[in-house]
């Protein structure tokens, strides 16, 4: 895609005096792209790995944008890059253009109240292949103008190095400047096989949980093995232990439903498997700790028609799953 660009520079002369400079550039939106994320990584060679071109192709495109600018976007030396002044100027109109182009994009794809376009969606590995991938397909039956961009995995996403426009995530998002769309608040689940019942017993009390294997999850650097309960009688966090652990919770939900240990998941993650009899609830008589379900956006640009229709699809689903 082509766009014109109108921009100003303050241009510093090798005398004490400035002069200042307005371009008007026609350019290639996919060269606009390429800086940001060079600016973004830091590195040309990295971005040419994550957008699948050689260094020398990335290299071409913000030489081209120098010389149309007649500007120097970043200083290059042996170990890294450095934005410029003027490169810092032209970001800020990069960005705006393309963020721009995006919302005009979503208004002219928003024909007679359909909903259409590509919905760049982040989730967790368990959430994503075992609840969500249905409700995807309900989604694209009643929207066939929309298209779905799915990355699965439980490493949080860069909303721009990773290129997606919402992620569905628990726990609230640290980043206040993000837009987040609170979609469920639900109990977390201690949950077993039938087959690792029959062999290891029902634990009664969560100290019982000490004489079982309990499989884990881990999550940039951070163990999960510390679960709480609750009764009449008071608070109990216990530590537990286990010889399985996974950074995928899509794998330890596996472990759990082919005998190999107890699992405490949120809900939603489990609904199906305890529905199906492959998981039995455990500890019953204790409130477990409460896990709230977010879905976020960076900023309000993102906000589309489709991000809409998909808070409300998920809204409905997991008040059903609640109920």
């Amino acid at each position: 895609m082509i766009v014109t660009l109108s921009i100003t520079f303050t241009k510093l002369k090798h005398t004490n005096s400035t002069n200042t400079f307005k371009y008007k550039l026609i350019m290639n939106t996919s060269d606009l792209n390429l800086f940001i994320r060079i600016v973004e990584t830091g590195s040309i060679t990295e971005t040419a790995n994550q957008v699948n071109l050689t260094p020398a192709a990335v290299s071409s495109a913000l030489k081209r944008l120098e010389k149309q600018l007649d500007v120097q976007l970043l200083i290059r030396t042996t170990r890294q890059l450095r934005i410029t002044p003027q490169g810092e100027q032209f970001l800020f109109h990069c960005r705006n253009a393309l963020a721009s182009l995006e919302q005009g994009r979503i208004s002219a794809h928003q024909t007679q109240g359909k909903v259409s376009g590509k919905l760049r969606l982040s989730v967790s590995s368990d959430l994503g292949r075992n609840t969500l991938l249905p409700w995807i397909e309900e989604l694209l039956e009643e929207h066939p103008l929309l298209s779905i961009d799915l990355t699965v995995g439980d490493s949080v996403s860069d909303f721009y190095l990773d290129q997606v426009d919402m992620a569905l995530r628990f726990g609230k998002p640290e980043d206040s400047s993000m837009v987040s769309f609170q979609i469920a608040t639900m109990s977390r689940i201690t949950c077993a096989s039938p087959a690792y019942i029959s062999k290891y017993g029902n634990p009664e009390t969560p100290e019982d949980l000490r004489n079982h294997n309990c499989l884990l999850h881990r999550r940039a650097g951070r163990l999960f093995d510390h679960w709480e309960y609750t009764d009449s009688l008071g608070t109990y966090k216990i530590k537990v232990n286990s010889n399985r652990i996974s950074n995928d919770t899509d794998i330890v939900r596996r472990w759990a439903v082919s005998g190999k240990g107890i699992v405490y998941r949120s809900l939603i993650d489990v609904y199906s498997d305890l529905n199906s009899g492959q998981l039995v609830q455990l500890l019953s008589g204790y409130d477990s700790s409460s896990v709230e379900l977010h879905l976020i956006c960076p900023n309000r640009e993102q906000v589309s028609p489709a991000v809409i229709a998909f808070r409300e699809l998920l809204r409905g689903k997991i008040s059903k799953v609640l109920s």
